[in-house]
């Protein structure tokens, strides 16, 4: 399993980051992010103590843990300066909390995530336009199939746009509690659900987290 959506107790989540990859591990995670939600004033603070306990993890137990961000409801004004700055303090992995149909997410943040080079994953982007998906396709971030309740719900708009446009999908469980989690058995029910084919599923599996990978890697 690779999943670059997770949160801990230093957002909204409900472990500390060093449970959760412990937990991780044990379901049969390979690789993870923990992105938790950041604004302005807590960014330097959740970057600075993931770090800490994703190195710890590194050094003692099989996995890679990559420290992140989600900017969450933030304005469209400032999401490509947050990530910027987020990426100078030291996130490998920045998700941009978008504009699922469960939350208030300011109109215009699906495009100023995928027009932002400092952006990786659009997480639950909603009903995304062809026009964003476009653009995502373009800049190279990724847009999310989510395992989250709810804001699963438009997986298969998603899809169909990303289809239609080239954007590269990437499915994440965006998890809070240990529940959360996926076994890679769930995480393919989620594909098939959101209307995936085989080859479908094999690249939003498989060749998509390999590619963010490297990509994180050769930074």
């Amino acid at each position: 399993m690779h999943d670059f959506h997770t949160h801990t107790f230093l957002s909204d989540g409900v472990l500390s980051p060093i449970e959760l990859i412990r937990r991780a591990i044990v379901i049969g995670y390979e690789t993870m992010a923990i992105t938790d939600h950041v604004g302005p004033g807590n960014l330097e603070y959740v970057l600075s103590t993931l770090k800490k306990d994703c190195e710890m993890a590194e050094k003692r137990w099989d996995i890679k843990v990559f420290t992140g961000v989600e900017i969450t409801h933030t304005p469209v004004e400032d999401i490509d300066l947050l990530a910027k700055e987020a990426r100078a303090l030291g996130a490998q992995v920045i998700n941009v909390h978008g504009e699922t149909i469960m939350e208030p997410v300011v109109s215009g943040t699906n495009m100023a995530a995928v027009s932002s080079r400092h952006v990786d994953i659009l997480a639950h982007p909603g009903l995304i336009t062809l026009d964003e998906a476009s653009l995502a396709a373009e800049n190279g971030v990724f847009l999310e199939i989510s395992g989250r309740k709810g804001h699963g719900l438009a997986n298969g708009h998603v899809a169909k746009t990303a289809r239609e446009t080239g954007a590269t999908l990437i499915l994440d469980s965006d998890a809070h509690e240990p529940d959360d989690l996926m076994t890679q058995e769930y995480a393919e029910k989620i594909a098939t659900g959101s209307g995936l084919n085989e080859e479908e599923k094999d690249a939003v599996l498989i060749q998509s987290p390999l590619t963010l990978i490297n990509r994180v890697s050769s930074r």
